[in-house]
């Protein structure tokens, strides 16, 4: 489990405490065995907890300028794209699905979190559009205003955005 995913469990499950929500973060584990569809899993009865983040982070320290479809994320071998299988898992399991961006931006300096909502993400994709620059990812929710509120904001502009199906 990468740092970042291990500190987003623990910010998601501090603040659900806190909130006194009834909702659990988690990581399952991976092996070289088994396909692991997405990074972070959030149980709850409450739909608007009821979530399959995926977590990707980029260096803007080593030059990066965007998030690209074609590099930051897998193909397996039968050439299916990563975000297919998420989809499928995402429309399957009724589950909202979030892509958690983490900007690290060099040594000293704070990292910055974001998160884009999955309808978002996949219109963007089936578009043909290569991905998301760091600046349209920074206009996205950041965690630092806390993150049950950087949710609330995904729900409202997935709401807004792509409909009540989330599509």
């Amino acid at each position: 489990m990468s740092e970042f995913e291990r500190s987003l469990v623990n910010a998601l499950n501090t603040a659900f405490r806190e909130a006194n929500k009834r909702a659990v973060a988690h990581r399952i584990k991976q092996s070289r065995f088994t396909s692991q569809v997405v990074d972070v899993l959030v149980d709850s009865l409450d739909p608007e907890y009821y979530l399959a983040i995926e977590c990707k982070s980029i260096s803007l320290e080593k030059g990066a300028k965007a998030l690209y479809f074609s590099q930051h994320f897998t193909v397996d071998g039968r050439g299916v794209h990563q975000l297919i299988h998420m989809r499928e898992y995402i429309g399957l399991s009724g589950r909202r699905g979030i892509l958690a961006v983490e900007l690290r931006k060099g040594q000293g300096k704070r990292r910055e979190v974001h998160l884009i909502p999955w309808c978002t993400v996949i219109r963007r994709f089936d578009s043909g559009a290569v991905g998301f620059s760091v600046e349209e990812i920074e206009s996205y929710p950041s965690i630092d205003s806390g993150i049950l509120n950087a949710l609330r904001q995904v729900s409202e502009m997935e709401s807004e955005e792509c409909g009540q199906d989330g599509y």
